[in-house]
């Protein structure tokens, strides 16, 4: 928990879900700059606002007394703005929409928090510029690690004349004019590509990638090597593909096995629309899934599943943490029925092993490479 001062006021913010350790704030530089922008501006705030990526509800929380809309593709982000809106200002209706979900019809001020991934970006502009007015307020915010001539040149060629502030603590603001003539084309996402062969039960199918998903052009050389290395199992397994992605993994899972039910679980709403997509496209059509936006394995029921599949990120924004995969482990250990198996490829430097074995009380390498190791950790 930390204290945010605001121009509307001192705001008290957490992440969620908490993790006491890392003392992590649920706000940034600029953030701060972004909303002394507003106020230093004297911005009109009484119409339609919109705040794209608003990461743990630190612009929403601030403004919420102008009830801004705030669209997030991450669950945990939304999690934690409900929480932070319901702490500091209760009364507020802010709703809180996914990147899947339908935007507003017209955006008066549209407050964008640059994220990691260009095309993310990218493919909101595109969503959100149907929207956008000649009188709309654009303003863009960012780190300057975060801000580079791909991320002005998205501006400029989907919404509008763009240039860049001074940066104040490491942090800069993008400052955009609509131009309502603007045809920046149809969006690229979401892209289709063909797996490539000798990788198991989905060699030479098509996997669906909506904007943001890790590796949205190619299948990344973990995956693959989990791939090649899936369990053989039959019957009616509960599986669960666990921070699934494109959902690839639980997809080729479901194809090697069609009595099999299937979960597909991640944070970020574009990955589940992505997994949703891939398995309709490639699995048969009797076999039965379910897929959630969710964080980890925490509304799943203890002992209802008989496999878990994942590959866990090591990255929260801009930080290096283990903390999800903490979190993913312990969640599958509790979700799994005894025997049951969790599944795991990651980067042989991040030692999961060591935290497998703690965990389980056992835990067996499968496969490696170089640079990957897939391991295997059974529940007693």
């Amino acid at each position: 928990m930390g204290r945010f001062s605001t121009p509307w006021g001192a705001r008290e913010m957490s992440r969620f879900p908490a993790e006491p350790r890392e003392q992590l704030q649920a706000w940034d530089a600029a953030d701060a700059y972004l909303l002394s922008h507003l106020a230093e501006q004297g911005t009109d705030l009484s119409g339609e606002v919109v705040a794209l990526g608003d990461r743990w509800g630190a612009l929403a929380t601030a403004l919420a007394d102008h009830e801004p809309t705030q669209i997030s593709d991450s669950y945990l982000g939304q999690q934690a703005s409900l929480a932070n809106l319901r702490r500091n200002a209760p009364d507020a209706r802010v709703p809180l929409l996914s990147t899947r979900d339908t935007p507003p019809r017209r955006i008066d001020v549209l407050l964008v928090r640059v994220p990691k991934s260009l095309a993310l970006l990218e493919d909101q502009l595109h969503r959100l510029a149907p929207a956008v007015h000649a009188g709309t307020v654009v303003v863009g915010a960012g780190m300057v690690s975060e801000i580079h001539t791909s991320t002005l040149r998205l501006f400029e060629r989907i919404i509008g004349p763009t240039r860049t502030s001074l940066a104040v603590r490491k942090a800069r603001l993008i400052l955009c004019t609509p131009d309502p003539g603007l045809d920046p084309g149809p969006s690229p996402w979401p892209l289709r590509y063909a797996l490539p062969d000798g990788i198991g039960p989905l060699s030479g199918r098509t996997v669906t990638n909506h904007a943001g998903v890790f590796c949205a052009d190619r299948l990344d050389v973990g995956t693959r090597l989990l791939l090649q290395h899936l369990p053989h199992r039959d019957g009616q397994d509960r599986v669960v593909d666990l921070g699934c992605g494109n959902g690839v993994v639980g997809t080729a899972a479901a194809v090697a096995n069609p009595a099999s039910e299937l979960l597909f679980v991640d944070e970020s709403h574009q990955a589940v629309a992505s997994a949703e997509a891939t398995f309709h496209d490639n699995a048969d059509p009797g076999t039965k899934a379910e897929f959630l936006a969710g964080d980890a394995l925490a509304s799943v029921p203890p002992g209802s599943a008989d496999l878990v599949l994942n590959n866990p990120p090591f990255h929260s924004h801009r930080a290096t943490s283990d903390s999800t995969a903490r979190r993913m482990f312990g969640g599958a250990r509790a979700a799994l029925r005894p025997g049951g198996e969790l599944w795991v490829v990651g980067n042989r430097h991040l030692g999961y092993h060591v935290r497998l074995r703690r965990l389980f009380g056992n835990c067996e390498v499968v496969a490696s490479d170089p640079k990957f190791v897939v391991l295997r950790a059974v529940r007693r």
